[in-house]
């Protein structure tokens, strides 16, 4: 799933959890992907902050620094 597919579930997760009429185990259980879901798009956010940060990043020379993007593992 993309970022932006993950990032509408779990709008559509925090509305449903907001309206307060789901049962406990519902309510855990769409807690609980929620949470991953919002883990999984920190983490792709923190590389595309990384990236930019390369494409951003400029030698002593003035020059841009090129290298290839390799995302940090965890």
């Amino acid at each position: 799933m993309d970022f932006e597919k993950k990032l509408g579930r779990l709008e559509e997760i925090v509305q449903k959890m907001e309206k307060g009429d789901l049962a406990l185990e519902e309510s855990l259980k769409l807690f609980e992907e929620g949470v991953k879901l919002s883990r999984e798009c920190h983490q792709r956010l923190n590389e595309a902050e990384s990236k930019v940060k390369l494409l951003m990043s400029v030698g002593a020379d003035g020059q841009p620094v090129t290298s290839d993007f390799t995302p940090e593992e965890n």
